[in-house]
């Protein structure tokens, strides 16, 4: 009988160690430099980084950073030599005039629906024997968001449709009695009597609306991820324009974390069902 309650009082303490060391983890997760960063299509966001508090007050030799996705990596830069993603090609940029006083802030124009996901960079440094190093410095999660907005306006009246970026290709229409939607415009087409395309202020005007126009218009980008929905209503006597914008919010947590959530819920149950043996 001694020997099962000394097994059990170990198989406790390891229990403990292991909760224990969960929470020692969770915290260490949530302590890190990690930062969240939100935005709309077409806008521009800067995700944060400093190299000092990693690095210390003295500048490298040849500041050599890296920002990466966990795919591939999105932007390098050492002294004036600079690589880009093709994706992010013309997007992306560390000034290099802020570099060598700490701050390693990555630039990108023109945010798209695709560029949502985590960032992470890194200083390439000297390390032992002529060798280089690579030394985290920041983690950003990038959220994009596409536009929203309701929109009111009499017969015979404009709608001014937003494209919001150079990478919107597509105008599909869904009229509100239908549940099949049809292209309305594709970039490169001719203007019409009814359709207009302002090239510099990325926007595709509706002339002279009309009952049939009422409905749902969505702008699309190279790969079909939608770029702004406006639904559009057509009422007569109204003369005045009614935008109402909407942002999704931004699904907080990591899996990780949740993850480590579990495990502490599942270790305290098991804790308590050897405590109620042991009485």
């Amino acid at each position: 009988m001694r020997t099962v309650i000394t097994w059990q009082w170990v198989f406790i303490h390891l229990q403990c160690f292991l909760i224990g060391s969960l929470v020692d983890s969770s915290s260490l997760s949530s302590a890190t430099n990690f930062l969240s960063v939100t935005s709309t299509v077409g806008n521009q966001v800067v995700l944060p980084c400093s190299w000092k508090p990693r690095l210390g007050e003295v500048a490298p030799s040849a500041c050599h950073i890296q920002w990466t996705t966990l795919a591939d990596t999105v932007f390098e830069q050492r002294g004036g030599r600079k690589w880009q993603a093709e994706e992010f090609e013309g997007r992306v940029e560390v000034p290099e005039e802020k570099l060598g006083s700490g701050d390693c802030s990555l630039i990108i124009r023109d945010v798209q629906i695709g560029d949502t996901g985590r960032y992470e960079s890194f200083m390439v440094v000297d390390g032992v024997r002529s060798t280089k190093m690579k030394v985290f410095i920041q983690s950003v999660k990038l959220s994009v968001f596409d536009h929203k907005s309701r929109q009111s306006q009499a017969p015979g009246e404009d709608l001014v449709l937003d494209l919001h970026t150079r990478h919107s290709v597509r105008v599909i229409f869904q009229s509100r009695n239908s549940s099949v939607s049809t292209d309305l415009w594709m970039r490169g087409d001719e203007n019409s009597l009814r359709l207009e395309e302002n090239q510099v202020k990325e926007q595709l005007t509706i002339k002279n609306l009309r009952r049939s126009d009422e409905g749902t218009y969505k702008v699309l980008d190279e790969r079909g991820l939608v770029i702004s929905t406006v639904q559009l209503s057509v009422e007569d006597g109204s003369t005045a324009l009614k935008v109402h914008q909407f942002m999704e919010k931004e699904i907080t947590g990591d899996a990780a974390e949740s993850s480590c959530s579990a495990l502490l819920v599942l270790f305290g149950l098991v804790l308590s069902f050897q405590f109620s043996h042991l009485l």
